[in-house]
């Protein structure tokens, strides 16, 4: 079974090469401990829009040194997207294993029982110039293999999804995730919890 420590001994079982649709070379690998300036440019170069639809706990070297410092320590797996040759990241994909009691609490009143075998979260992040360019979509394929070797057959967004961010909602929409209800967060915004179900692929390696 795959798990978070054998990922950042061999980072190459998740490291994948592939070519936006505008020509650019792209790696998506996991983070690593020497990315963390690399992983502050691309922090500190997000909009106050992108920062508003994904909220760090900071956007400099420090936050990115932590981020860094957690590769294989608690339950969260972080990937990027690396330009080639340039090395630029240009995007942040978090998954957490880990599922809060009101994440929980809140699907169950919709229904579903979250399970921390079976489920876990995803948000991603994109630099401002990578973003409506369908690389978001060309990615997901590898998100859901990532989410399948870790043994999971289903998603939950991180944080759910601003309710006034429709762009986002169309994305998740159109790679299968379905709307499971509402709520405010402590920021007293409105967002929509979403919930992908994972279908076996036929001959992926496990």
């Amino acid at each position: 079974m795959l798990t978070l420590a054998r990922i950042a001994e061999d980072p190459c079982t998740l490291t994948h090469r592939l070519e936006s649709r505008d020509g650019a070379h792209l790696v998506f690998r996991p983070l690593a401990p020497g990315d963390a300036q690399g992983l502050a440019d691309f922090l500190a170069g997000l909009s106050p829009e992108s920062r508003r639809f994904s909220t760090f706990d900071g956007y400099d070297l420090a936050a990115a040194r932590e981020l860094c410092a957690a590769i294989a320590r608690y339950d969260k797996l972080r990937l990027v997207l690396e330009e080639e040759p340039s090395a630029r990241i240009v995007g942040l994909l978090e998954f957490s294993l880990a599922l809060p009691p009101g994440d929980a609490e809140r699907y169950r009143r919709a229904g579903i029982r979250l399970d921390e075998t079976t489920d876990c979260r995803f948000g991603p992040t994109l630099a401002d110039d990578h973003q409506g360019k369908g690389l978001a979509t060309q990615v997901f394929p590898l998100v859901r293999q990532v989410a399948r070797r870790l043994r999971k057959r289903r998603i939950i967004l991180w944080g759910g999804v601003l309710a006034d961010n429709p762009r986002a909602i169309r994305y998740y929409e159109k790679n299968g995730f379905h709307r499971v209800g509402t709520f405010t967060g402590p920021d007293a915004q409105t967002s929509l919890d979403m919930i992908l179900n994972l279908e076996p692929a036929p001959g992926e390696q496990a």
